[in-house]
């Protein structure tokens, strides 16, 4: 029961800043955070209240609330998370329902995993539907920029950059191109200035689509 009630409370401190990106200076009434939730106003008040005696949130009685700092790191993490969910579940060409799974997905993404996530997707700035992705908090950011991992989309490849390809999320058909190009999980590839550079198979050339869908560990650069 904890371990739910934890996640109800992320929920509504994710819905709180989901409010504030919108209207930053404005308190949210009970009421639309109740339907924005689709909960009661009844259970939406009882759990503003909960939060406001944690320091999460200001609540006003019939004025609504706004979130404390406290509540803003909270409600911003959650945000991140659920919009990195959005980003990894396309990159994956997922069929269901993204952002419902992305909902059950951002409480199972813990510290570790969201620096795993930024990495992994070449630190994205916009959700699947054009939205910013907030900004990481101070320490994630922190231990983004001490990795060591160097994970990133091939179309971010700069010019004399290369690095060695290590996931990609491409559907079947896809996949098939990519191992007659001779472009298999392991193959170098260099960025030139008329496209890519194949280890061993010579020029290539592919869409920024496509090219979004590769991950390559950067090596080195050259001349």
């Amino acid at each position: 029961m904890n371990g739910h009630f934890r996640e109800f409370e992320d929920e509504y401190l994710e819905t709180m800043y989901g409010f504030f990106e919108k209207q930053p200076s404005q308190r949210v009434r009970n009421g639309d955070l109740a339907k924005a939730l689709g909960v009661s106003p009844a259970s939406a008040t009882e759990m503003i209240q909960r939060l406001a005696v944690k320091g999460m949130v200001d609540y006003v009685p019939y004025k609504g609330a706004s979130l404390t700092e406290k509540g803003m790191i909270h409600g911003q993490k959650m945000k991140r998370r659920h919009r990195l969910a959005e980003v990894f579940l396309e990159s994956i060409s997922f069929q269901g329902d993204i952002h419902a799974t992305a909902c059950r997905l951002e409480h199972a993404i813990d510290d570790d995993l969201e620096v795993a996530l930024s990495l992994l997707l070449g630190q994205p700035k916009l959700d699947p539907s054009g939205r910013d992705i907030p900004q990481a908090s101070t320490d994630i950011s922190s231990r983004i920029r001490s990795s060591q991992t160097q994970l990133i989309a091939l179309e971010r490849l700069e010019h004399g950059m290369k690095g060695t390809v290590e996931a990609m999320f491409t559907n079947a058909l896809e996949t098939d191109t990519m191992a007659q190009l001779g472009v298999l999980i392991g193959s170098e590839i260099t960025r030139t200035s008329n496209g890519y550079s194949l280890a061993g198979n010579g020029d290539v050339i592919f869409s920024s689509d496509l090219a979004s869908k590769l991950l390559v560990r950067i090596s080195r650069a050259s001349d």
